[in-house]
Formats: C-alpha cells, structure tokens, sequence
C-alpha cells in the first residue's frame, strides 16, 4: 500500500509543480496585488474591488462576455449533436470530421481576414444581398456595416460556432459510437422508434461528453478575444466589448492593480462554475 502511496506521489510530483509554479504561486501573486497600488504597492484593502464594480467599461464587459456565454455554448452543443448523430451512422465518417476540425488548424489572422471580406460595408454578404434585391426589386443597395452595430454580436456568435464546431463533433461522436449497438438493437426490436432511441438511449448515455463539451466550450469561449481584437480593435462595438478587452486597455495603461482585482473575481467565477458543473455531474451519476 505505502509502495503504491509513493509510486502515485512520484508520479504526479512533475504535474503538481508544474502547476504551482505556472498556476498557483502566480495566482496567489496576483490575489496580493489586487489589495495594493499598481505603482507604490501600498496595501488599499478593497479600494480596487470597489473601483472595478463602478466602472461602466467593466461592467458592460461582464454582461456582454456572460450573454455571449449563455448564448454560444447551447448553440455550440446543440449543433454539434445534430451533426454528429447522423454521422455516427457512416462507417467511414474520418474525411468528414477532419472537414469540421479544418477551422481549428487555421490561423486566427486568416478567419478574421475571412469575416472582414464577408462583413464589411463593402463586403460578400452586402454585395450578396444587393444582388438578390437587383433580381427581385424588393429593395435597393446594402452598405451595413455590421461590425459596427449590434449585428457585430452575432457575428461573434457565429464565428465562434465556426471554429469550434469540429471538436464538439469528433466528441460526440466518440461518445455516440461508444454506446454498445445490443442496447439500440435491443430498443429497435422493442418498436422503439429513431426519437425515442436518441432519447431514451443515446442521451442517457452521454452525460459524460455533454459534461466535457460544456467544459471546454465555457473556457474556449473567454478565448474569443483574439477574433473579436483583430476584427474591431481595442474599441469595438459595445455589443463585442468583452472581458478580454477591458484587461488589455488596463494593461496597455499600466492599471495593474485594477486588472489584478478583475482577474480574482473572474477566475473565482470560472472555478465556482466549474464546481457547479461538477456537483451537477457526481449527482447525476450517483
């Protein structure tokens, strides 16, 4: 037992200290810094807590970062079950999942390029739809610049969708092709129909990849920063304007000790989610 007690700690020694090194001892930095002044360090109690929560930039980027939370990541899983669980039919589906994992080897600077030829005033989509009213002559010329409205959300959305598609498709797919084919059999010979098959069946016995799914979706999507950048700037649009933008201005600015105080309470939500998440997850099993 001792034996297998110090085989288990040598083991995870590497892990753990790569961990308090790059993790934990910077984040306990951090914690520090955010109850002191950026130049002086001159302790401040909860002076930098109470300035962030005043301010109107922090606070429009925390409600924009958890509206674009709450709405790409059921469209994420969703989309990606109703693409994989045809799939999972084919015998030979490994062209088409490298086709939906293609946006991920791509570079970010190429997908903006993308978007912007697409979104801009003069832009694929614009000249589309000016074409399409040409033909029909149910309205004149579009110059929208959707970057530079409310409609920049939703492109947002749906460039997050894009890229991340493929990974939510090839797990799902492992989860569905992991499901033994007795019991589907077993439910087809019953007169149990392809509805109730997914739903009594296949769902049931995906609760282990829905978990990892929403996980890595919840964390891709505080990632989103770099599209949203390069699209529109430090400035963009108040609808696009996320966490990540507001910790860049901070940083550019040299406002440490508001950036510190903004990261422990984001990381501290992130880690209460992920508990959440995981208590939600043992119960269900249980």
């Amino acid at each position: 037992m001792k034996k297998n007690r110090r085989a288990f700690l040598i083991f995870m020694a590497p892990s753990f200290l790569g961990v308090a090194v790059f993790v934990i001892i910077p984040f306990m930095d951090v914690f520090r810094r955010s109850f002191t002044t950026a130049v002086t360090g001159k302790f401040t109690g909860i002076a930098n807590y109470k300035t962030i929560f005043e301010n109107q930039a922090f606070l429009t980027a925390v409600i924009n970062t958890f509206r674009f939370t709450l709405v790409c990541i059921p469209l994420l899983v969703l989309i990606g079950f109703l693409i994989a669980l045809p799939l999972s039919r084919f015998k030979n589906a490994g062209l088409l999942k490298s086709i939906y994992l293609f946006p991920l080897a791509m570079p970010t600077a190429t997908i903006v390029i993308v978007w912007k030829m697409v979104f801009y005033k003069q832009g694929f989509l614009n000249l589309l739809l000016t074409k399409a009213g040409m033909w029909t002559g149910l309205w004149g010329e579009f110059h929208t610049d959707y970057l530079g409205t409310k409609a920049a959300f939703w492109v947002l959305i749906c460039s997050y969708i894009w890229k991340n598609t493929g990974y939510t498709v090839v797990l799902w797919l492992a989860g569905i092709l992991g499901i033994p084919e007795e019991l589907l059999d077993a439910a087809k010979v019953d007169g149990a129909g392809s509805f109730k098959r997914v739903w009594y069946i296949i769902l049931p016995n995906l609760k282990g990849t829905l978990y990892t799914i929403v996980i890595l979706s919840f964390l891709n999507s505080f990632k989103i920063y770099r599209e949203a950048y390069l699209v529109a700037g430090a400035y963009p649009h108040k609808s696009i304007y996320l966490l990540q933008h507001i910790f860049n201005n901070w940083y550019v600015n040299l406002e440490f000790d508001k950036m510190a105080a903004a990261a422990v309470c984001t990381g501290t939500f992130l880690f209460i989610v992920i508990l959440l998440l995981q208590k939600i997850w043992d119960r269900d099993e249980a």
